[in-house]
């Protein structure tokens, strides 16, 4: 078949890499001038386990908070209609959120086996590194996490309650006087380096075949004929399919087709910076779930990212929230990295439906599928959700049953 991607992202290009890998025809079409330039560009780099991902599923590991200086979200810019009636649906979803949630875990586990693969066929360094410790300041936080923790278990996952001492030991670095009541110890978790995975990935591809379509923004889509039309071009390219995979411009799209989806763009925050002593940076990934921030070591750097608001493309960064990455950072390992230069800091987009989980499958409109809405997950359920999908398309049954995550929503 001749499949037409629309997203570039590491949703998009893994979605390329398993539509080239049955055989298709694929063209990946991108708005910016490189793959994993937008939402995929500098998140967290946390893959499964996923839910005590910070934001992986609403309610779980965090208390929803909308006002005060530890507000979870922040409402920048006031409260319109629409978000307001987005946030009322997903602070209902935190409270029904055990069905979706162990799909959800499902999902990061199958996505991350498919990821292993991948990265094993094709010898793919993505600064990569395992296990992570879930960072409690309080024993009133561990009591929070045990609804999680059994859905980790009942999943088939590692999970360990330990001290404060046994946590010190597979993280060194920790600093002695931070306030640690101890901690969850997840030795088969897993992260890395987003970008640099979808770059490799897209190397590969367009070795394989694959075209990539870089600084054209895809203006509709046709159903009838199946087919996309560009910025500027006043006919319709077809193709036998259309994957969607675009994130917020997914939402744009799909009204003129008659689909809605109660997309919105989250923003958050990375700050990634050199590596300065290494005994005292952290070893793979930790989370303070109290702040809803991770630290991770990606190569010869450390990020830390975290922070979640309602506001514009465009809106200047938020002082405070940056104060409070460098703060936690400061917390738990202070002296690991270099905070005086070489620092990147980014502000992505994380495209959410209110319950956290991706919409992914066909559309109900001939030719039409849907692979978009990853929230925080678009790194940790990317390359399952990217098999799921050719899997559908060939008319074969995915290795995973999805379980009330497809297209439910339209």
């Amino acid at each position: 078949m001749k499949i037409a991607i629309v997203g570039a992202g590491i949703v998009g290009v893994t979605t390329a890499y398993e539509l080239a890998s049955d055989g298709h025809e694929v063209t990946v079409f991108e708005q910016r001038s490189a793959v994993a330039e937008e939402g995929s560009f500098a998140p967290a780099g946390l893959l499964a386990p996923y839910l005590l991902n910070p934001w992986s599923v609403p309610g779980f590991g965090h208390t929803l908070r909308l006002t005060g200086a530890n507000a979870t979200l922040r409402l920048a810019g006031g409260m319109g209609r629409a978000n307001l009636a987005w946030v009322w649906r997903w602070r209902g979803a935190s409270r029904q959120h055990t069905a979706p949630a162990s799909a959800l875990e499902r999902l990061a586990q199958y996505s991350l086996a498919r990821l292993k693969a991948i990265a094993a066929q094709h010898e793919l360094d993505f600064e990569a590194n395992d296990g992570r410790l879930v960072l409690l300041r309080s024993e009133a936080e561990r009591q929070s996490l045990q609804p999680a923790l059994q859905l980790l278990r009942d999943a088939g996952v590692t999970a360990h309650e330990i001290d404060a001492d046994a946590a010190r030991k597979i993280e060194p670095g920790l600093s002695p006087e931070a306030p640690l009541a101890g901690a969850i110890h997840l030795p088969d978790a897993a992260a890395g380096n987003c970008r640099l995975f979808a770059q490799w990935l897209r190397q590969g591809t367009q070795g394989s075949g694959v075209q990539f379509v870089f600084g054209t923004r895809v203006d509709r889509i046709s159903s009838n004929p199946v087919g996309v039309a560009l910025q500027g071009e006043a006919e319709l390219r077809r193709f036998d399919a259309v994957v969607l995979c675009a994130g917020m411009a997914s939402a744009a799209l799909l009204p003129a087709l008659g689909l809605r989806l109660p997309m919105t763009a989250v923003y958050g925050y990375s700050v990634s910076a050199p590596l300065r002593e290494s005994t005292h940076a952290p070893r793979a990934s930790v989370v303070d779930m109290a702040q809803q921030i991770s630290i991770t070591r990606l190569g010869q750097r450390v990020r830390i990212a975290g922070g979640a608001e309602l506001a514009g493309a465009d809106a200047e960064h938020h002082t405070p929230t940056l104060q409070r990455l460098y703060r936690t950072l400061n917390d738990w390992f202070p002296g690991g990295a270099q905070l005086s230069s070489g620092l990147q800091i980014w502000r992505g987009a994380r495209t959410m439906l209110p319950d956290g989980a991706p919409v992914v499958g066909a559309s109900g409109l001939p030719g039409l599928w849907i692979n978009t809405g990853h929230g925080a997950g678009g790194w940790a359920l990317a390359c399952g959700c990217a098999r799921v999908v050719a899997d559908l398309i060939a008319q074969r049954a995915p290795d995973i049953h999805l379980d009330g995550l497809g297209m439910r929503r339209f």
